[in-house]
């Protein structure tokens, strides 16, 4: 695609002329539109010097209007032309300023002999002054309209305009108050789509003629650099689409050597592709005025006649006036019609994220109502969050759910700045495996709330089938033999040519994505706030905790020492019991008993003070040599029979405090020892690789850089209801003489230690059916360096 500066350049041999050059083209779009080195026929053009209005250029067709050819014009003071009011209103015209690249009415050259009066209009351009002549045309305008008062009729033109409700109503409407105007033959409103293809939504036409309504044109058919210009014009008249072509003499302007921008000519001659695309549909003339909304072309208003005609300065200027009218009430109509729509996607995204707020939770977001689905117009809606899925309406299924984030998390769309969305209607066409899924997800909007943990929200629109009508076949683009070797020629026919659409959704509106990006960012505060709150949260338990440790080892170490002299004191009265009965002896041997057990608990509160207390030494730790002495700590040994001990693969190294870790697995492994009824228990000990790690639903995602370890029993098993509670201080499941007795410490003590590693412990159990405890511990590699993270 080339840039308008590109196209202005001078072409090899000089300046570009369509006379000369308009049917060597081969790619349409490399045409310099704007600066065609010729007018239509139906005027004469000149530029001056805008500082002392000597004649720079004129058209070659000067002696036909002026009286005086291109010869006798050049370098001569614009005054040779005119009478001294008109040099005036000239001159006043350039002091306001309103005329650069606005093209405005000057004043009227009056008949000579067979010269008719003209009309000049003037603009500037790139330093120079660009005067326009033409025929006034009143006669003709007179005939259309017998009183002339074209103020009058668009007036009234814009009044039953303002009381039009709905879109195509408003487009029919517009078409039918432009020809009544104009008188032309056809007159259709033309709306471009997402992709620029344009589709005829209203008409106004004569009776005879075939309908054009409903019918596509591909985008080839409105090149861009034609739909770059009329972003920048009003009105673009064409009166006579098989009238000749005259050059500018000479084709560059003098003083700078550049080709005549024409931009803001009406007599801006007409390429021969547009020309011929006119004859092929059998068009002798057209007028065409853009429908713009914030600057963005939005449609057309295109006018056809089937012979040629001429376009009055009052005819043009009504239409011009109706165009924007058009332009400023379809955008008012537009933009009520998206603040509707934004109202009601951003209260229900409100009310989502106060409910996600409340709730302390994002799952708020989907499955509650309204849900994510209820906000836009989708007939689906998907949140990763918490290493699952969460879907309400339509979606794909989990295992193409978890495909699709998968390729979604690698778009560069997300690395944008200002619009981190990645946004399509065929998703199938960038991603082939959503072929499988076209009926519930052909569109699809997605943005990610987390990168870290890579969630995600995804909207999802299904498959719109639908048949489009063409003006022929769009895919048609002839090349035939011309003067200068093969060119490009636009289509002949314009027979329907019948497509269907399918794999492809409703488009997505720059709105809808908008609300997408807005709603992201209120989670992501959301989230930012929850965290900052948690941060607190965990300042104030931090030093609850280590205020309840300093008690815990005061209490502890305090009581300790009465508790000896109660001992001492029972004991001393067990041995002086002679006379006593029995009775008085079995409650001494109860309160030496339960002093024994009272020491026993305070000593376990003692050392899970401990644990919490001191620092632990980190360091790179080989977990084998740590399970050996663990083993040898509760008494199992390698020669004996008593149990039976199996490693599935050697332990990697752990970056832990190698006394507390041991700890962890003589604990473990002394429960595993302990709750059994079996003579000979089987205990297994082993890790988790990150490869082989499957969905546990009950097991806790581990934090960055930690690895899984497990020991397995085939002793009593525990109850699910009981999962929790084994972990609290003191709590056992059977009484205190059963399976060996003990205070109900020891995996209290165990989750200390692994929460103390940053790490996370828990269980998969049955009764009966044996258990298995996982913890995780910081990974260590040869470098030194943590791993990455793992997610069970």
């Amino acid at each position: 695609m080339s840039s308008a500066a590109d196209t202005m350049l001078p072409r090899a041999g000089g300046p570009y002329s369509i006379k000369r050059h308009g049917t060597s083209l081969t790619v349409c779009e490399t045409e310099p539109v704007q600066a065609p080195g010729c007018i239509q026929a139906h005027g004469v053009l000149l530029t001056v010097r805008r500082a002392d209005l000597t004649i720079l250029q004129v058209s070659e067709n000067s002696a036909d209007f002026l009286g005086k050819s291109p010869e006798q014009l050049l370098g001569q003071p614009l005054r040779s032309l005119l009478d001294v009011r008109q040099e005036a209103r000239l001159l006043e015209m350039l002091a306001t300023g309103s005329i650069e690249r606005n093209a405005l009415f000057a004043f009227t050259l009056a008949a000579n002999g067979s010269v008719p009066p003209l009309d000049v209009s003037v603009h500037t351009t790139n330093g120079v002054v660009v005067l326009e002549c033409e025929a006034t045309g009143r006669s003709v305008s007179h005939l259309v309209h017998p009183d002339g008062d074209f103020f009058a009729l668009v007036r009234a033109a814009v009044s039953r305009l303002q009381n039009i409700t709905g879109l195509l109503n408003y487009c029919d409407r517009i078409a039918h108050e432009v020809r009544a105007i104009t008188g032309l033959d056809r007159v259709m409103v033309y709306r471009f789509h997402a992709d620029m293809h344009g589709e005829v939504v209203a008409e106004s036409k004569l009776d005879e003629l075939a309908p054009w309504l409903g019918l596509h044109y591909p985008e080839a058919d409105i090149p861009r650099q034609a739909r770059d210009l009329y972003k920048r014009i009003w009105i673009r008249p064409v009166p006579d689409a098989a009238g000749a072509l005259v050059e500018m003499v000479p084709l560059a302007e003098p003083d700078s050597g550049q080709p005549l921008d024409m931009t803001h000519c009406t007599l801006r001659g007409a390429s021969v592709m547009y020309t011929e695309y006119l004859a092929n549909m059998k068009v002798a003339a057209s007028l065409t005025m853009p429908i713009l909304i914030d600057g963005e072309l939005w449609g057309l208003i295109a006018c056809h006649n089937q012979s040629p005609t001429t376009f009055p300065h009052q005819v043009r200027g009504a239409c011009e006036l109706l165009a924007q009218v058009a332009s400023l009430q379809l955008k008012s109509s537009d933009s009520i019609d998206q603040m509707t729509y934004r109202l009601k996607v951003e209260e229900i995204h409100q009310k989502l994220v106060m409910k996600a707020a409340r709730e302390g939770d994002l799952l708020a977001l989907s499955d509650r109502q309204p849900s994510l689905r209820d906000a836009m117009d989708v007939e689906g809606a998907a949140l990763y969050h918490m290493n699952r899925w969460w879907c309400a309406g339509k979606t794909p299924d989990e295992t193409q759910l978890d495909a699709l984030s998968d390729w979604i998390n690698q778009r560069p769309e997300f690395d944008s700045l200002t619009r981190p969305a990645y946004v399509t209607d065929q998703l199938s066409r960038a991603y082939p495996p959503a072929a499988q899924f076209v009926d519930v997800a052909s569109g699809l909007l997605a943005v990610q709330i987390s990168r870290t943990r890579q969630d995600l929200i995804m909207w999802f629109r299904t498959e719109t089938i639908r048949k489009v009508n063409w003006a022929g076949n769009p895919d048609d683009k002839p090349l035939v033999p011309g003067p200068h070797g093969m060119r490009l020629t636009p289509r002949r026919s314009f027979e329907v040519f019948v497509e269907s659409v399918r794999a492809r959704s409703r488009p997505w509106s720059e709105l809808e994505v908008d609300c997408a990006l807005r709603l992201r960012l209120l989670i992501m505060d959301l989230v930012i706030s929850s965290g900052e709150q948690i941060a607190d949260l965990n300042v104030d338990l931090t030093s609850s905790n280590e205020e309840l440790d300093a008690f815990a080892y005061v209490a502890s170490h305090d009581l300790k020492e009465p508790l000896r002299g109660i001992h001492r004191y029972a004991h001393q009265l067990m041995e002086n019991m002679e006379g006593w009965g029995s009775e008085h002896r079995q409650r001494l041997e109860s309160l030496m008993r339960l002093t024994l057990r009272m020491d026993s608990l305070l000593d376990s509160l003692l050392h899970y003070s401990r644990v919490g207390r001191t620092s632990l030494e980190f360091a790179p730790t080989d977990l084998n040599e740590v399970v050996n002495e663990a083993l040898e700590m509760v008494g199992v040994r390698p020669n004996e029979k008593t149990c039976q001990v199996v490693f599935t693969r050697p332990l990697p190294t752990a970056l832990c405090d190698m006394i507390r870790v041991r700890e962890v697995f003589s604990n473990l492994i002394s429960n595993a020892l302990k709750y059994t009824q079996k003579k000979v228990p089987r205990i297994e000990i082993g890790f988790i690789t990150v490869d082989e790690i499957n969905h546990r639903p009950k097991a806790p995602a581990t934090a960055d850089g930690h690895s899984i370890y497990f020991v397995r029993d085939d002793g009593i098993g525990i109850e699910e209801r009981h999962f929790e509670q084994i972990f609290r201080m003191f709590k056992r499941l059977h009484g205190s003489d059963e399976f060996g007795g003990g205070v109900g410490a020891g995996l209290t003590v165990v989750k200390k230690v692994v929460s103390r590693h940053g790490g996370d412990i828990w269980l998969d159990s049955v009764p009966h059916g044996g258990s298995t405890f996982y913890f995780t511990l910081p990974c260590f590699t040869d470098d030194g360096l943590k791993k990455g993270r793992i997610t069970l």
